[in-house]
């Protein structure tokens, strides 16, 4: 039994619709699928860009770390420059003090030196004067006694006043003999103190060098 041309039409249409519907569900389908791989491909791209950004986060907080730590030693650094600049200040000035100590003891050594140096000498001079004239009195003392034993091996009748005169002399001369003997030997002593304490001060300024 044949079918009416407009039922079969409308059983094409139908059809046509169906294949269209069809079409348009599996190309709805395709495009939600392909949605679908672009949200996810977009969700791991965010993951990946939370991943990366923790890093980031991890070192800039490490960054902060070590800037807050090498703050922190310049800090400290800061504080032992000014330290040892305050020490070096205060041994600047002491070494200071001591060379200026220095030059006026060696100052001081220069002119006790030269002092005593001058008094050695005239220590030394008068010693030799006061040899000489013991010398010279000696020689008078005997040319005096020559004279006086002539005077009384010649005299037949000695002259008592002549004679008391040479011994008035004579006492005279053994008086200022004794009395520059005396004195000799009170130099002499005067000379050894002094010796001994130019060594003395010669030795303190040597050790005091050596410091």
């Amino acid at each position: 039994m044949a079918l009416p041309s407009a039922f079969r039409e409308r059983l094409e249409q139908m059809e046509q619709t169906r294949i269209q519907r069809l079409s348009l569900l599996q190309a709805e389908k395709e495009l939600q699928k392909s949605k679908s791989q672009l949200l996810a491909a977009n969700i791991a791209n965010i993951r990946s860009m939370e991943q990366r950004c923790l890093k980031l986060d991890c070192k800039i907080a490490h960054q902060h770390f070590v800037i807050s730590s090498l703050k922190s030693q310049i800090d400290s650094l800061d504080s032992a420059y000014l330290r040892n600049l305050q020490k070096f200040r205060t041994l600047k000035k002491e070494v200071e003090g001591l060379e200026e100590l220095e030059k006026q003891k060696e100052s001081y050594y220069s002119s006790q030196s030269c002092e005593m140096e001058e008094f050695k000498a005239q220590v030394d001079n008068f010693v030799d004067e006061c040899q000489v004239q013991v010398k010279k009195l000696r020689s008078r003392v005997k040319e005096l006694k020559s004279s006086f034993s002539e005077l009384q091996g010649n005299l037949i009748c000695p002259n008592n006043s002549e004679i008391a005169a040479a011994e008035n002399k004579k006492s005279e001369l053994l008086i200022m003999k004794e009395n520059l003997v005396r004195k000799l030997a009170s130099n002499y002593e005067v000379k050894q103190q002094l010796k001994k304490q130019l060594v003395s001060l010669l030795e303190d300024q040597v050790k005091e060098r050596k410091m």
